[in-house]
């Protein structure tokens, strides 16, 4: 029954993370009414009852692939641990309202250690207005792994998937990109500096909004509400967890679409700017690919136009367009470049 029939080797990195999840649940088929939205998705979608629908996601995130304990507090690990499950649950248009945490840890943990942890996972859990309702703890041989399953509600058919954009709806993005990566090689080039001269006190004044950004993330909880509020109903939405670039393709693959996203459009921040120009790095490829932003992407209907113009939490950035105009950047130049996915990959030979 469970005769391996596989004979070739196909290196992971091959097919990225999304790829590899593609090919591993191809075979898996929904047996159960209940069951709205599987594999696919930022969370899946489950019969609740009369009026509402479960939302359910799961993350995990393992010591030297997702955080260095060099730089990463374990209040802030508790904190971000659960903003980056919490981001997938309001990115389908619901409201968290409960979570497990489980994690892998080894002997070189003192019970005071995880007491950090768990202080962290508690405050975001009060700031979110969440319940903690389980979960599982075992050993590990290999450092810290943290797994969180996050729960929500949603009135029933408001939830917003991938692959329900349409030609003409404009592409929307709240927030600015590209801190929370320039926020990580802030704190690695300091690594470097105190490995080589551990008596060096870092000066981290000029960089306060970039590190805040990569360690003490926010999910978009209030964009949920705030579109209700304005009458607008996204056509489709993601978390920006990847990069930019990742995100958008997602949605115009799933929703079999094409997209025209304007580089001026794209919201930085003045500290992104400028520790660009520090780094010698452009700040488009950055908001592209950098990821960890916990931004929310969409899109709307043309017609919701004058409702989110001017809204000081959202950035029109761009449109969707046909299948068969491909995805593309327009420069400043208004020269024409199709968009390619180099967000983070957990399965980068780099970091496999």
């Amino acid at each position: 029954m469970f005769e391996n029939k596989n004979t070739s080797k196909t290196n992971i990195s091959e097919l990225g993370e999304f790829g590899l999840i593609d090919h591993l649940t191809k075979n898996f088929k929904i047996k159960h009414e209940s069951t709205i939205k599987g594999i696919g998705d930022d969370a899946a979608v489950l019969a609740c009852n009369s009026d509402e629908e479960l939302v359910v996601t799961t993350d995990l995130l393992i010591e030297g692939v997702h955080f260095d304990m060099s730089y990463m507090p374990l209040k802030h690990l508790g904190y971000k641990a659960v903003v980056v499950n919490l981001s997938d649950v309001y990115a389908m248009n619901a409201e968290a309202k409960q979570i497990t945490v489980s994690i892998g840890v080894s002997n070189r943990f003192p019970v005071e250690a995880l007491e950090e942890l768990y202080e962290g996972i508690h405050t975001a859990a009060k700031y979110y207005n969440i319940d903690v309702v389980g979960g599982d703890t075992t050993s590990s041989r290999t450092g810290l792994v943290i797994s969180i399953t996050a729960i929500g509600t949603v009135l029933k058919g408001k939830a917003v998937y991938r692959d329900t954009a349409k030609d003409t709806d404009l592409l929307v993005v709240s927030g600015d990109l590209g801190a929370a990566y320039l926020g990580l090689q802030i704190l690695e080039r300091e690594k470097k500096v105190f490995e080589v001269n551990p008596q060096s006190q870092p000066d981290l004044d000029a960089y306060t909004y970039l590190i805040e950004r990569q360690l003490k993330p926010e999910a978009r909880k209030d964009i949920p509400k705030l579109l209700s509020d304005l009458k607008v109903m996204p056509t489709a939405m993601i978390d920006i967890s990847d990069g930019l670039s990742s995100e958008i393709l997602h949605i115009c693959k799933q929703s079999k679409v094409g997209c025209n996203l304007y580089e001026d459009k794209i919201p930085l921040d003045q500290q992104v700017i400028s520790t660009c120009e520090e780094f010698k790095l452009d700040s488009t490829t950055i908001a592209l690919s950098g990821g960890e932003d916990y931004e929310l992407l969409f899109t709307v209907k043309m017609e919701d136009f004058p409702k989110i113009k001017a809204n000081p939490h959202f950035s029109i950035i761009g449109h969707i367009t046909d299948k068969d105009e491909g995805v593309n950047l327009i420069t400043r130049g208004n020269e024409k470049i199709p968009l390619i996915a180099r967000g983070w990959s957990s399965f980068d030979e780099k970091t496999s």
